[in-house]
């Protein structure tokens, strides 16, 4: 096979870290963008509030459900083919959202948007894996493209602010066409087509895994909605329970799996998709109930709401940029602890806001905590989970990193909007019942990062730490 990182120019790789970066920064900003917005679009669509979540799980489901066999079209046809036309895709459904005149108009662009996320966004880093040799400089590419997926989640909360209160929140959505059709041209001029391989597509594994997530996602919801009772509910949960475990008997057995299975034998690997999927499960409950909390029990105005992330925004980005620099000092694996570590304080002191909070001294100092952690662990999480991965497998595994990413949040939020409709007493008044709910869910969301600092200690750290004195031993 020929080595695409040779056949690139070395002038031309900054210019490809560029186009990567960018392309994955605009699907994660279009994952966030519409949160701050929510109220503006409930108003003017008529969602209900547990319905609401599913703006972001229609979009956050096609992307992970489809990620596998996005990777694997990119094995098959061509990195940069499936790049652009990812990219196409994804900026043409940006349109379509835009101009949305109802409620199944919305998510039905926001699914297809998702599609073409799911086969631009494994793409992006397996191009990154392929252009970039291990070392150093994948290091600097993979802290690159980490904070491009830690910011532009709060970026994407900030711009969606901006734009729902001065302009409108389809504005978001109709400068992807711009940057779109710019990054596509880029991509024809600078990045290197990898070779086309002979293959078949798992289009009966990728169907269950698409079902399967799609029916736990909405049994959660449905449940939030009509109680754990609900025929519907329980129906939905079984359906996605069976499809999954249909889909890894499918991926056994079949000759060219979306999943090969291989990707999960080592543990370090597996606990960094595992630790991902919690972290995720909870971030996304800080990002999807914070911009309530700012609108609904302060008071905010959408703009102030999203300015309001900064302090989230900055931190992150600063964290991130100091991994590399942190990774020559540090083993990763203390990365990934210590950010979690922070994340879950942060979560863990936003559970006591209450309806008499304060930003300066309830939200903002919880938000510091919150985006220092997030910069510091998702390059490491990202790198382990792609570390030692055979070059015909990047593709694969490179999409399993986004389906952890994805999946992670959409199941995490189905959870916690469940723990939000279940939480406030009925004697508590509007506001008070809303302080009261979020911070349930900020506790939960807590947890579950916890649970990741568990899965990391168990699966990545000991096993280190246990290799590391066995060398020792050897040496002496």
């Amino acid at each position: 096979m020929h080595n695409t990182a040779a056949l690139a120019p070395t002038r031309h790789a900054n210019m490809v870290l560029a186009i990567i970066v960018a392309s994955y920064l605009m699907i994660v900003v279009d994952i966030s963008i519409v949160i701050t917005g929510l109220p503006r679009i409930q108003a003017s669509l008529g969602f209900s509030a547990a319905q609401l979540s599913w703006v972001t799980n229609a979009y956050t489901l096609a992307f992970g459900g489809l990620l596998l066999l996005g990777a694997r079209a990119g094995d098959i046809l061509g990195r940069r083919r499936m790049y652009i036309a990812g990219l196409a895709l994804f900026t043409l459904a940006s349109m379509a959202i835009g101009m949305a005149q109802s409620a199944p108009w919305l998510l039905t662009a926001r699914a297809i948007q998702g599609v073409g996320a799911a086969v631009l966004a494994p793409s992006t880093l397996a191009l990154l894996s392929t252009h970039f040799a291990e070392g150093p400089e994948r290091t600097r590419a993979l802290s690159m493209y980490a904070a491009a997926a830690g910011v532009g989640a709060t970026l994407g909360l900030v711009l969606g602010g901006l734009f729902a209160d001065l302009v409108s929140w389809r504005a978001g959505f109709f400068v992807n066409l711009p940057i779109g059709l710019l990054l596509i041209a880029a991509a024809r001029r600078h990045i290197v087509e990898t070779p086309m391989h002979p293959g078949r597509f798992d289009m009966a594994g990728a169907a269950c895994s698409t079902a399967g997530m799609s029916a736990l996602v909405y049994g959660l919801v449905r449940a939030a909605e009509a109680g754990w009772h609900d025929a519907l509910a329980q129906a939905s949960l079984l359906a996605g329970v069976a499809s999954t475990i249909v889909f890894v008997v499918i991926e056994r057995h079949v000759r060219q799996p979306i999943l090969p299975l291989r990707l999960l034998a080592s543990r370090a690997r597996a606990g960094a998709y595992l630790s991902r999927m919690l972290f995720l499960g909870g971030a996304v409950g800080f990002w999807f109930f914070s911009t309530q909390f700012l609108q609904g029990v302060l008071h905010l105005r959408p703009m102030q709401a999203g300015l309001a992330f900064l302090p989230v925004t900055l931190p992150n980005f600063a964290s991130a940029m100091a991994v590399p620099r942190l990774a020559r000092r540090f083993d990763a694996h203390w990365l990934i602890l210590a950010g979690l570590s922070l994340g879950a304080a942060g979560l863990f002191w936003l559970g006591h806001a209450d309806a008499g909070a304060g930003y300066w001294t309830d939200v903002a100092p919880p938000m510091l905590l919150i985006g220092l952690g997030q910069g510091l662990l998702l390059g490491p999480l990202t790198a382990a989970g792609v570390a030692g991965v055979a070059r015909d497998d990047a593709g694969a595994a490179s999409g399993l990193v986004n389906v952890a990413h994805q999946l992670g949040g959409a199941l995490g939020l189905g959870l916690l909007v469940l723990v939000f409709s279940s939480a406030a007493p009925a004697a508590l008044h509007d506001s008070q019942a809303l302080a009261h709910r979020i911070a349930a869910v900020m506790n939960a969301a807590g947890l579950l990062l916890v649970l990741a600092m568990i899965v990391s200690c168990a699966v990545i750290v000991l096993p280190h730490r246990k290799i590391k004195s066995q060398r020792q031993e050897g040496c002496s």
